[in-house]
């Protein structure tokens, strides 16, 4: 088939390019705009407890909404207010009306705080529609130019933090950040493929050919969200980037490495890219397969960030193999061997001594590198029981420089913790309206809950069975106190102390991040197993052995342990975070275990190559590290290093996000793949192809192609009609 494909691609190259560009016009004309979220709500089913309450408090009070923005005032020098302070800040409310800020819909002055080391004006904003509606951010950004003229030349200091303000900053932190890590990922992927090819042309291949599908990529997740009714995180484009840029060069890597070792052959440019394509087209295509199977496997969780992170992502995979066996060959064989101009190395065959050393010595100690490689993996793995997981995503997704968060700072120096986000609990009766006695005691119930530190008056809706109880809590929405604080004592109260006849449910930010804890716990029961057993079948299914997709899973597994114990020897023990964000467990996951199955499929293919060519598994294993080894590793450089660009973004979600996958990748490409993986196959030796003979050499030539005896007394491959017939006239080995 990947013959087939590659002859066909090879003789009708202007073809190929002619259907790729009017597939990017087609789809970039009719595809709609892809908007992403930041409210976490949005990825919840409607059956949890959090999403329930917000329901209730929408049909109850369709008008009424807590503050979008909150506007923090302190004295510069860190005093309390004086009576005149409070009277400035009334002012500053009063002319911030005047001003008729549009989308502004209401600004009232609070009370300074007890300890008047601040005061608080609270913002009303017309409500967003869409993901997409910048409206409240717009009215921030016009309120805080204001702002910062009303304060100027006083002996006062204000900013702007709340919800509305902390969307703004996260959104110019993410374009930011976007920019940021697409520079660095172009830069990096030139630089390494300048040093491994030296070539320019080879250098922009990957950048020119994923650039210009890109935009299919995007249409095409914009269609499927829409389609399918997805709400996409905005933390996707991110990732979605290094990934289509990442996982596409790696697939060029892998067909352009081949490609060069069937021109040092002597074939012929066309009949290199054929035999390139024939010979890679298998192994990455099965690679992207696990890749797409263990983001599909996302479908199965229960939120919704995950559901449309799944399709969008293994179609940004798809679409970069394709590209890969199509697009790429089509103009590699456009250019010949110009695409390796200026240099002439591709001519001769390196003698490769770092990487036929390595394979030399675990040739002879197969068993001494699986020991080794093992016990990092498994020491790292050790470390990874200390995990906790955190849910400050507002914070964490923004620079600590920014507006709201350094404001945020200043409004827990009066305020509890919980002032920000203030959890709801909403009261309904289904037998009229709620008594006086009733809101009383029920309110009492709130108030003596430990963890709560202030019940507002309850807000009662216009047929008065409907009450909201604002409950500020003592620990900041977002932290495990917080969290544990709604989960258990919270809510027991809220559904214990309900009046007979009325029904109460908890909502809020904490409230969500609480259900949001729930739904990963079955998410890690679900989509882990599922996505492990689909990517085994993938590798049984290529090569034809029950045996090895156990082991080489099981390698993966030891690699994500690893993995996460790096992350929290780093973050949590190194630099003293109280967690990691609670989504890297799941995203890591599937990026270890499917990107590093990339890795292991490529070795393992290779080393079935080299025991069919007739050598023993150990020397099938030597053999397969040594030319197999440098393409693994510049395949997991440029990985790894395209998403460590991700910490350069400027925020910890994205930096814990960063580090973990390309330490992960590093770990699948320089432990996993290229040590301990052929070390376990070395040693099982036969066995690892039970029950099929996958490692058997074959009796007789393959249709349609001819062997070749070597100098190394191994058995060279290659079609028939190669011009030159045979070893490359160079006389170096292959």
């Amino acid at each position: 088939m990947f013959a087939r494909l590659g002859q066909l691609v090879v003789h009708h190259p202007w073809k190929v390019i002619g259907l790729w560009l009017l597939i990017i016009v087609g789809v970039v004309a009719t595809a709609p705009q892809l908007t992403s979220t930041t409210d976490q709500s949005d990825f919840l089913p409607s059956h949890y407890e959090s999403i329930q309450a917000l329901d209730m408090q929408q049909k109850a009070f369709p008008q009424s909404a807590a503050p979008a923005a909150l506007i923090v005032v302190a004295r510069a020098d860190g005093a309390p207010l004086s009576d005149g302070d409070v009277a400035s800040v009334a002012s500053i409310g009063a002319k911030l009306t005047d001003a008729k800020i549009k989308d502004v819909t209401g600004l009232q002055a609070i009370p300074p705080s007890e300890n008047r080391l601040i005061q608080v004006i609270a913002v009303q904003l017309t409500k967003i529609t869409s993901a997409s509606d910048t409206t409240q951010s717009d009215a921030v950004k016009a309120l805080r130019s204001e702002l910062k003229a009303q304060v100027q030349n006083t002996d006062l200091k204000a900013g702007i933090t709340g919800q509305a303000a902390q969307m703004l900053d996260q959104v110019e932190s993410s374009n930011k950040g976007m920019a940021i890590i697409g520079a660095a990922t172009i830069i990096l992927i030139l630089v390494l493929l300048l040093i491994i090819f030296r070539s320019p042309v080879i250098a922009l291949l990957p950048i020119v050919t994923i650039g210009a599908v890109s935009s299919v990529v995007t249409g095409l997740i914009a269609m499927v969200a829409k389609a399918f009714d997805l709400e996409i995180d905005s933390s996707v484009n991110a990732i979605l980037l290094v990934v289509l840029f990442g996982v596409g060069t790696d697939y060029i890597l892998f067909l352009m490495f081949r490609y060069r070792e069937r021109l040092r052959a002597g074939e012929d440019p066309k009949t290199a890219m054929v035999s390139a394509v024939t010979r890679v087209g298998e192994a990455i295509t099965s690679a992207a397969a696990a890749v797409i199977i263990a983001f599909m496997a996302l479908t199965l969780s229960t939120l919704g960030m995950f559901r449309a992170l799944g399709p969008a992502l293994a179609i940004a995979v798809a679409v970069a193999l394709l590209a890969g066996l199509t697009l790429v060959p089509a103009v590699v064989s456009l250019l010949g061997t110009k695409v390796f101009w200026p240099s002439k190395a591709w001519q001769s065959e390196p003698k490769g001594a770092r990487f036929g050393a390595l394979g030399a010595a675990l040739g002879r100690r197969p068993a001494v590198f699986a020991v080794v490689a093992g016990g990092v993996l498994v020491a790292l793995g050790i470390v990874a029981v200390g995990f906790n997981p955190t849910f400050d995503l507002s914070s964490g997704s923004t620079s600590s420089s920014s507006e709201s968060v350094v404001y945020n700072k200043e409004l827990l120096k009066g305020m509890p913790a919980g002032a920000t986000q203030p959890s709801d609990v909403l009261l309904r009766s289904t037998e009229g309206a709620l008594t006086s006695d009733q809101l009383t005691s029920y309110r009492a119930a709130l108030t003596a809950v430990p963890g709560v530190g202030q019940v507002a008056e309850p807000l009662l809706s216009a047929d008065k069975a409907t009450a909201n109880f604002q409950v500020t809590l003592t620990s900041a929405p977002e932290s495990d106190a917080a969290i544990e604080t709604v989960r258990s004592p919270l809510r027991d109260a809220a559904h214990a102390a309900a009046p007979a006849g009325t029904t109460a449910a908890v909502g809020g930010m904490t409230a969500v991040f609480v259900d949001f804890q729930a739904a990963m716990n079955h998410d890690y029961a679900i989509v882990f197993p599922v996505a492990a057993i689909l990517i085994m079948i993938v590798l049984a299914l290529l090569l034809r052995s029950l045996v090895a997709p156990w082991y080489l899973m099981a390698s993966v597994f030891l690699g994500f342990a690893a993995t996460l114990g790096a992350a929290v020897l780093v973050f949590q023990h190194i630099q003293g975070e109280s967690g990691l964000i609670f989504t890297l467990p799941v995203i890591m996951y599937l990026f270890v275990v499917a990107l590093g199955t990339d890795y292991n499929i490529l070795m393992v293919a290779r080393l079935r190559e080299e025991a069919r060519a007739g050598h023993e598994p150990k020397q099938a294993a030597a053999l397969a590290l040594r030319h197999t080894g440098p393409t693994v590793a510049a395949a997991g450089l440029i990985l790894a290093g395209t998403f460590a660009s991700m910490m350069l973004a400027g925020n910890n979600v994205l930096s814990q996000m960063g580090f973990a996958i390309s330490v992960g990748i590093a770990i699948a490409a320089f432990v996993m793949a290229m040590f301990f993986t052929p070390a376990l196959t070395a040693l099982l030796g036969h066995r690892a192809w039970w029950p099929g003979h996958g490692d058997e050499k074959s009796g007789s030539p393959e249709r349609g192609e001819s062997r070749y005896p070597a100098r190394d007394d191994r058995t060279l491959t290659v079609p028939s009609g190669a011009p030159g017939g045979g070893w490359p006239n160079t006389g170096e080995r292959r």
